[in-house]
């Protein structure tokens, strides 16, 4: 794949139309927070029939997975496993996918953060590593938006070190467990309405807390115990709510176990984490490409139209390398865009390090080109009206999220040395 199809840019232009009719005229309010951005999303969905299409994908997910438990439990031969591309056969669209996310990410980094947790993050995990019981009571209100879903590992000791350093826990209480702890800068945490958690088991025989086994379980807003605090304000990312989670002795059953069981036979919790921090980094590069793809547009257009001493500042030669370094920042991430979605479609998935690589680079390039349009318009780049502003201060939160740019060097560094 060296460049969009013709559907991907029919898509593109309907969506930047639904953009300036929808989302441009609130973007003050999403910015302060006094809008959610959960009924845009929903209206977006409702528009292009996503939530048609997600209803109908998970109908026919659960239909085959009910059958195929039919035939087993009749003793019946197990189908032999076909290659899929991901969450169903994901890879067809993933380039569809991802050039609506980056025109999002372009004028609303948050409206992407908020869906990109609740459908890439939480409803993934329960996919994954639920159970046909547990898919059927979560997923269609989730895929289709209804629901929101929050996905949360991060802790207030324990960001970059999100294993190590874990503190909440489990203990068993009989047939059930007890929750207790808290977690931090939890997208979607304020609103959620499924909060996918990870905690350590606390079995009380004394083991390494760095060393015990992660457990993921699923929680439904209300229940008793469970805390969800007030939305953070931020720098960045203002129309994404992001909050802390507190957990008091939430009991939870076995029935909220991901997979039911303690010994998942994909790993215990980190597993899961891991392969959803893979798929996330991969994501920051779209976003990335979002936020480059507005800030070389806008800067291109004022420098054809703002003038110094008679002339356009876009005759200027400092000014051409500033659009030319953004042009070149622009050509490699769109083309790590592609190569990652050349292997989704094949149904390979990059490794950690390949991972991590992608989005050091591309939050980097972002965080670069959106410092340089400020640069670029001077005092009006300062002011929030010409929205160059906004997208810095989003860029910036890329180099940060789905793990700390520091981090990603380390996962890159082991991948090349093996270990």
């Amino acid at each position: 794949m060296i460049e969009w199809s013709e559907t991907d840019l029919l898509m593109r232009d309907s969506v930047r139309t639904f953009i300036d009719r929808e989302i441009r005229p609130h973007l003050d309010e999403l910015e302060t927070g006094a809008m959610t951005p959960y009924p845009i999303l929903r209206k977006l969905f409702a528009e292009f029939g996503v939530d048609v299409m997600a209803a109908e994908a998970v109908k026919n997910m659960l239909d085959k997975e009910r059958a195929k438990a039919a035939s087993i439990a009749a003793g019946e031969p197990r189908p032999e496993k076909t290659r899929s591309g991901g969450m169903g056969e994901i890879g067809a669209q993933a380039s569809m996918g991802a050039i609506i996310l980056a025109e999002l990410a372009g004028v609303s980094l948050g409206l992407v953060a908020a869906v990109g947790v609740s459908l890439g993050l939480g409803a993934a995990t329960i996919m994954s590593r639920g159970t046909l019981a547990q898919k059927e009571r979560w997923l269609p209100e989730l895929m289709t938006l209804e629901k929101i879903a929050a996905w949360a590992i991060t802790e207030p000791d324990a960001g970059s070190d999100a294993f190590g350093g874990m503190k909440t826990y489990v203990k068993r209480d009989g047939e059930d467990y007890l929750l207790n702890g808290q977690k931090t800068f939890i997208t979607n945490g304020p609103d959620a309405d499924t909060i996918v958690v990870y905690a350590k088991l606390d079995e009380g025989d004394g083991a390494d807390k760095r060393d015990r086994k992660v457990l993921t379980f699923v929680l439904d807003a209300g229940m008793p115990g469970l805390t969800q605090g007030k939305a953070f304000k931020k720098m960045g990312m203002m129309s994404s709510p992001t909050g802390e989670l507190f957990f008091d002795n939430v009991r939870l059953g076995k029935d909220r176990l991901l997979g039911e069981t303690e010994e998942h036979k994909g790993g215990d919790g980190r597993e899961s984490a891991r392969a959803s921090f893979a798929g996330e980094r991969v994501g920051v590069a779209i976003l990335s490409l979002g936020i480059i793809n507005e800030c070389h547009r806008l800067s291109v257009d004022y420098a054809k139209g703002r003038k110094l001493w008679g002339q356009r500042i876009g005759d200027f030669q400092l000014i051409q390398l500033k659009l030319a370094k953004m042009e070149v920042a622009r050509i490699n991430v769109q083309n790590m865009v592609f190569q990652a979605l050349e292997g989704l479609q094949a149904g390979k998935l990059p490794s950690l390090s390949e991972a991590s690589a992608v989005k050091l680079y591309s939050s980097e390039a972002a965080t670069e080109v959106a410092m340089e349009a400020v640069q670029l318009f001077g005092g009006n780049g300062y002011m929030a009206e010409y929205r160059v502003e906004q997208l810095a201060r989003d860029a910036k939160s890329l180099m940060i999220y789905a793990g700390s740019n520091e981090i990603q060097v380390t996962h890159i560094a082991k991948g090349l040395l093996g270990k």
